[in-house]
């Protein structure tokens, strides 16, 4: 299979990340900060996120065309990795940089879909035909992008109520 490309934009104070192919928008994944509910849609499909559980989360993926749960996942302690499990297929998500500016996605070792950007937007490429995949990935990173945030506010707000 040919390496597939694709870009995605996120504005500043935008709750939604869009993903391009060729200058064409063909999907687009929105999360209201702080939501436990996400909805993404790409290439005509459209499902939903929900994040369940207080200090063990995980998600449940489900299809919007029938309902169905399709897939969850499962994230680490340290912010640094997830475990996806797909139609009984196993992905693990994954940085691969100090920086958190690049992330994939691999099976058996073997890396699928390779990202880099930051929270206005970034690059795709993957090496499978799996649209629903690459927007799962998107998912992951926003979920950690939130969970840092929301620490970083905790810590803020315990150093300025201490002084």
């Amino acid at each position: 299979m040919k390496r597939k490309r694709y870009t995605w934009k996120k504005g500043t104070f935008s709750d939604t990340f869009k993903i391009y192919a060729n200058d064409r928008q063909t999907g687009k994944l929105k999360n209201t900060t702080f939501s436990r509910t996400a909805t993404g849609e790409i290439n005509g499909k459209s499902y939903t996120y929900k994040t369940k559980g207080l200090f063990r989360q995980h998600t449940e993926i489900v299809d919007n065309a029938d309902g169905s749960v399709i897939g969850k996942i499962s994230y680490n302690d340290w912010m640094t990795k997830a475990f996806l499990v797909i139609d009984k297929k196993e992905y693990t998500w994954k940085y691969d940089n100090a920086w958190n500016t690049k992330w994939s996605i691999n099976a058996a070792d073997q890396m699928l879909i390779k990202y880099k950007g930051s929270s206005g937007g970034g690059e795709i490429e993957q090496d499978i035909d799996d649209d629903f995949l690459l927007l799962t990935g998107l998912f992951v990173t926003n979920y950690y992008w939130q969970a840092t945030l929301f620490i970083l506010i905790i810590v803020f707000s315990i150093l300025i109520l201490s002084n």
